[in-house]
């Protein structure tokens, strides 16, 4: 089993209308997407090759990506009405 890690987005709205996502704790990692819920699923893709990038290439992870330890996650989800 792959070892998870806690990831925190930051999400802005452009003025095109899609939304572009980044992550402190990952350098490297931008994703666009026409929704909140795509430019999550993108950034969650990206972040798996960064990491696996660091692994195959042997660098240490960045200090700011942590090991998922908690057994509740919370998380804010935008929904549409």
């Amino acid at each position: 089993m792959s070892e998870e890690y806690k990831l925190h987005l930051q999400i802005k709205r452009l003025e095109t209308g899609e939304y572009l996502a980044t992550a402190d704790d990952l350098p490297g990692l931008v994703a666009q997407g026409r929704t909140v819920a795509e430019a999550t699923e993108i950034a969650r893709d990206v972040a798996r090759k960064l990491i696996e990038s660091y692994r195959e290439h042997g660098d240490p992870l960045p200090l700011g990506l942590l090991p998922l330890t908690a057994t509740v996650v919370e998380l804010d989800v935008p929904v549409g009405a």
